[in-house]
């Protein structure tokens, strides 16, 4: 099926348009844009210079994909925004593209961005990234994959979220989140493991449980960071979780989120 360009859209005829997409009245799509075959951009839709969309992505009214970064260091390097395959970005959604920093903003594949996320420039999210509705987030942010932030979650700069972690909505993060955990209240802190959105994900008991037993030592038994991972990295059984996590930390300079209080 042929791409089908309503007539009131705006697209620029350098940009390269993929096969069966569907481009909605009042679209806007500059000059230096890629979009991938079967997406969908939706009325009144704005797609600036640099923005990489990859195939059977849907674009929403009101959004506003690769849009200069709100950085008073941005000097008008040449930078892009990469949205990965299957990916839905919901009304009024922001991304804007990177700075010489990163060189870009990334978004990966089947992500879901609800209506009013922001997405600052030089943020890079995984695959399977849930943002919801009004989700912030400030420059040079890193979501790894399968993080879920509920609604009005503000993410502070060079911040960093673990995979398969979860945040309650209406919290400030200031500090990394280790994967694999839950956190809430404010300030934010460690709640648990996220062992619902594990199993539904396939992890085994034996593999959640050992990944609780990790954060016992990380987060309640009343050891400093350097202590605790001490603990973990002698009595812990090997695996690759436990490896994941050890290097989420040992590489979060800025510090992780603080423990039950």
């Amino acid at each position: 099926m042929m791409t089908l360009t309503n007539s009131l859209a705006s697209v620029h005829p350098d940009a390269k348009i993929g096969a069966n997409v569907i481009i909605e009245p009042f679209a806007y799509i500059a000059k230096d844009v890629v979009i991938g075959d079967n997406c969908w951009i939706g009325p009144h839709s704005t797609i600036f210079d640099g923005a990489r969309i990859g195939s059977n992505c849907k674009i929403f009214p009101g959004a506003v994909i690769s849009g200069i970064p709100q950085d008073l260091k941005f000097g008008g390097e040449h930078t892009v925004t990469e949205i990965g395959n299957n990916t839905i970005i919901r009304e009024c959604v922001t991304v804007n593209r990177g700075t010489k920093d990163r060189l870009k903003t990334s978004v990966g594949s089947d992500c879901l961005l609800m209506a009013y996320v922001h997405v600052a420039h030089d943020c890079i999210l995984g695959n399977n990234v849930v943002l919801a509705n009004s989700v912030n987030l400030a420059g040079h942010v890193s979501i790894e994959d399968y993080a879920i932030l509920e609604g009005y979650v503000g993410v502070s700069q060079f911040v960093s979220i673990g995979a398969h972690s979860f945040v309650s909505g209406q919290t400030g993060v200031r500090k990394n989140i280790p994967p694999f955990t839950k956190s809430a209240r404010e300030p934010l802190q460690y709640v648990g493991v996220n062992s619902v959105g594990l199993r539904r994900r396939g992890f085994s008991n034996e593999s959640i449980q050992q990944i609780e037993d990790i954060y016992r030592t990380l987060y309640v038994k009343g050891l400093n960071v350097t202590n605790a991972i001490a603990v973990i990295e002698q009595e812990a059984p090997s695996s690759k979780e436990k490896e994941q996590i050890l290097k989420f930390i040992r590489e979060s300079t800025n510090g992780i989120m603080r423990g039950i209080s």
